[in-house]
Order: C-alpha cells, then sequence, then structure tokens
C-alpha cells in the first residue's frame, strides 16, 4: 500500500468519526432537550447515528488492517 492510499484511509477514518460524533450529539440534545415531545424523531436519529458510528467502524477496520500490512 503505498503512502497515498494509507493517507486516504486516514482521512476517510477521521472523516468518518467526524460523522458519527455529530450523529451522537444530535441523539443526546434530542434525549437532553426535546424527549418526550420529540419522540417521534427518535428513530430516524438513532439509526442515523447507528449507521454513522457503523460507517466509522468498517473505515477504523480497513485502516488498522491497511496499517498492519
Amino acid at each position: 500500500m503505498t503512502d497515498d492510499e494509507l493517507k486516504a484511509l486516514q482521512k476517510a477514518e477521521r472523516k468518518a468519526k467526524r460523522i458519527a460524533s455529530e450523529k451522537a450529539m444530535e441523539l443526546h440534545d434530542l434525549v437532553e432537550d426535546r424527549l418526550p415531545s420529540g419522540f417521534d424523531d427518535l428513530p430516524r436519529i438513532a439509526q442515523d447515528t447507528y449507521d454513522a458510528c457503523k460507517a466509522w467502524a468498517d473505515a477504523n477496520a480497513a485502516l488498522k488492517t491497511a496499517e498492519q500490512a
């Protein structure tokens, strides 16, 4: 793997982590500020948060695999 490919994986992992953190904050804000009245938003925000965290986990695993190779 070239240095450029590794840097691209690192960038993708950082971006995925940032997005996951943003979604987690959105979920936190819902729980802290808008429940119980905002309960209709819970399924969508929870799914978005899960998807973002899964994307980060996949990017992180790809990066670790590449670093070990």
